[in-house]
């Protein structure tokens, strides 16, 4: 069957490179649906949506836009217009994924119209940017970027093959049926690498009573996918025992995800149990990256481009007022599981981050400045041994058995 493939781009400046993966995808008897976003001149070949058009959706005309003369206010206008244009496209179904290309520029205002397509709906980004810092670009999205290397300006031996390979790699996502697999109710679990026995381990329980488990790794990019699909009301239940990236938004670490997390469940009648995994860390890249006033503090090399710093008891009081305060917003059932012989793998005696005095210090702050009727259990083991796994996939069941009893 044949599919139509929205092509993202500046069709004034970079009317050949788009005429060649037209003409590519057109080969292989799929249709390419040209979408100009170039404001300095006349298309170079004819696009399917205007920049006007474009230019319109973002506030403003393109005859005002040249008047204007400044690319700023252009670059904001054709960014919040393609995000537009391609969110119409698709929910009037003419579209079935998206590509563009083009340079740092370009690549802003393409990845926010690839951007506007649901998750698991491709698109795919040739960029000059594809091989730096990629998460302003991709966000939170299923977005895939090529580096272009050279830049997206003519079609040439070495630009022609990474075209073609982009046009390969878009009609074989846009081709590929996707198979039906038992549509179970969802629950999502944040896990880190400190709190992946402990996640599996839940997995293996929850799965057995007829649940599908999200497991979203808490690299900033992950807490905040979770959290957007709890707020979309995809989600039957959470369970958030990794909140590690309250410590990076907190302290300055790198795996923020931003002030909202563990915000969305908490509008939402929605069971949660949640564990204070991994608050015992501070997330670095390499050693070198990590802040000279930080260097005399307990620092451990997970890896050479992962570096992690012990949170202190000072920090930890904080920390603790500050989950505490997310959860008490919640409106559903709610549950902390707090394990007394350490919060993650490192966090366990014998081991670099094991700090009693820091854990109680989170301990008490959270059950201080938590509301009277949400229920805080003590259990007398790491998080990753089996008891604790058990005591806090068993409350998540009992909350959802509740909810199932409730609805009949």
């Amino acid at each position: 069957m044949q599919k139509s493939i929205a092509v993202i781009g500046a069709l004034d400046t970079k009317g050949d490179d788009f005429a060649f993966v037209k003409n590519e995808i057109e080969k292989r008897g799929h249709r390419a649906l040209l979408i100009n976003t170039g404001v300095l001149g006349e298309p170079l070949i004819p696009p399917d949506v205007s920049a006007n058009e474009v230019a319109k959706a973002g506030g403003k005309s393109l005859e005002e836009l040249r008047k204007i003369r400044d690319k700023s206010t252009a670059m904001k206008v054709m960014t919040k217009g393609i995000a537009i244009v391609m969110d119409r496209l698709f929910k009037q179904k003419k579209i079935d994924g998206g590509l563009s290309m083009g340079g740092s520029n370009g690549t802003i205002i393409g990845t926010s119209g690839l951007r506007a397509l649901p998750l698991g709906v491709p698109k795919v980004m040739v960029s000059t940017v594809a091989s730096g810092d990629t998460q302003p670009y991709v966000g939170i999205s299923d977005l895939v970027m090529i580096p272009s290397i050279l830049d997206v300006s003519g079609v040439n031996r070495v630009s022609a093959q990474i075209y073609a390979n982009a046009v390969g790699t878009i009609i074989g996502m846009v081709e590929t049926e996707v198979p039906q697999v038992q549509n179970k109710p969802l629950i999502t679990a944040s896990m880190f690498g400190n709190t992946t026995k402990l996640v599996n381990q839940c997995s293996k329980i929850l799965s057995k009573k007829d649940y599908e488990i999200l497991v979203f790794h808490a690299v900033g990019t992950g807490g905040r996918m979770m959290e957007s699909l709890i707020q979309q009301g995809f989600i039957s239940a959470v369970l958030d025992v990794t909140p590690t990236e309250l410590v990076d938004e907190y302290i300055g670490g790198v795996l923020s995800a931003g002030p909202n997390r563990m915000e969305a469940a908490t509008k939402w009648y929605i069971p949660q149990v949640i564990a204070p995994g991994c608050m015992d860390m501070v997330n670095f890249w390499g050693m070198e990256t990590v802040p000279e006033k930080w260097l005399d503090r307990k620092l451990y090399a997970w890896n050479e481009n992962v570096t992690l710093m012990r949170t202190t008891p000072e920090e930890n009081a904080k920390l603790g007022k500050i989950l505490a305060e997310k959860v008490n917003r919640s409106i559903g059932p709610v549950a902390i599981y707090l394990p007394l012989k350490g919060i993650s793998e490192l966090d366990s005696l014998g081991n670099p981050f094991w700090w009693p005095e820091a854990n109680e210090a989170l301990f008490s702050s959270i059950k201080e400045n938590l509301r009277d009727d949400i229920p805080v259990y003590e259990i007398n083991s790491n998080i990753n041994d089996p008891e604790f796994a058990e005591a806090v996939s068993n409350q998540l069941l009992s909350f959802l058995n509740e909810n199932n009893k409730e609805k009949e």
